[in-house]
């Protein structure tokens, strides 16, 4: 069911995308910085709002594959507007906000799943974590494919269109690892958490899930390790940033995929 809130969140988020789409085009001016978080914010306070109302209920937490997406395309856009006050990431707008408003249409048109009880905190922190580890792994991947394509660019002499608009190589590459690092914390948290708060997090309907995590964990590890001791850089790290975020993406959504779409 679409609500005002949805109404709101997605007209919002479509206008700072096009304000900024029309900058990246020549058409207009580049937007004031302040304008874009202004726009943000009330967009995705409008999405929490319907994120959390469509995913908790009756003390229950509804994980459904499209309804958690929502609230991590929220996540998602939340960090991007964080970023922005340290970093020139305001293009990131241009993919990621309209995402999000999409993300708000599929799960007000989603079914419902059967929800899971809250009554444990723990349980909580654990699928907070975890969806904010998602969000940060998410934007990191966006980063490393604009990262990889700029420095294609770079090589070839041609930084036409959009790409132009993009910071120094130097400090997309900065932004990735930072990016990473924070990711890979809330990542161990997370499994962390699932140990401790999960009964038996190698049961059948969990063993994927967990499998794939830690295989992720493990791909961004070395990444950052190869980084700090090879000076790997753009493409090494866009490769193994692709390769982690794979792994991650079929520990979460591979299993859901299969169990709420292919066989419901």
């Amino acid at each position: 069911m679409i609500t005002a809130a949805n109404i709101i969140a997605i007209c919002l988020y479509l206008l700072a995308a096009g304000l900024q789409a029309a900058y990246l085009l020549n058409k207009t001016k580049q937007p004031k910085t302040s304008v874009l978080l202004g726009i943000g914010i009330v967009a995705v306070l409008a999405h929490s709002y319907s994120a959390v109302d469509i995913i908790y209920y009756d003390q229950q937490i509804d994980l459904g594959f499209f309804r958690v997406s929502s609230l991590i395309f929220c996540c998602i856009a939340a960090i991007n507007l964080i970023s922005i006050l340290r970093r020139p990431t305001s293009n990131l707008l241009v993919a990621l906000f309209p995402l999000a408003a999409l993300s708000i249409v599929v799960s007000s048109l989603s079914s419902p799943m059967r929800g899971i009880s809250v009554a444990s905190p723990g349980l909580l922190s654990h699928i907070l974590i975890s969806i904010l580890a998602y969000s940060l792994m998410t934007i990191a991947t966006i980063q490393a494919i604009a990262l990889a394509l700029q420095e294609r660019h770079l090589k070839g002499h041609h930084m036409g269109g959009i790409l132009k608009a993009l910071p120094p190589l130097q400090t997309m590459e900065q932004i990735l690892f930072e990016l990473i690092w924070i990711g890979m914390g809330l990542l161990t948290l997370s499994l962390i958490t699932g140990f401790i708060f999960i009964d038996d997090l190698f049961a059948q309907h969990l063993a994927h899930k967990t499998f794939f995590s830690i295989l992720a964990w493990v791909i961004f590890a070395i990444l950052l390790w190869g980084r700090h001791q090879l000076g790997w850089r753009s493409q090494t790290a866009a490769r193994w940033t692709f390769g982690g975020f794979a792994a991650l993406m079929l520990a979460y959504y591979g299993s859901k995929f299969v169990l709420e779409l292919i066989l419901p």
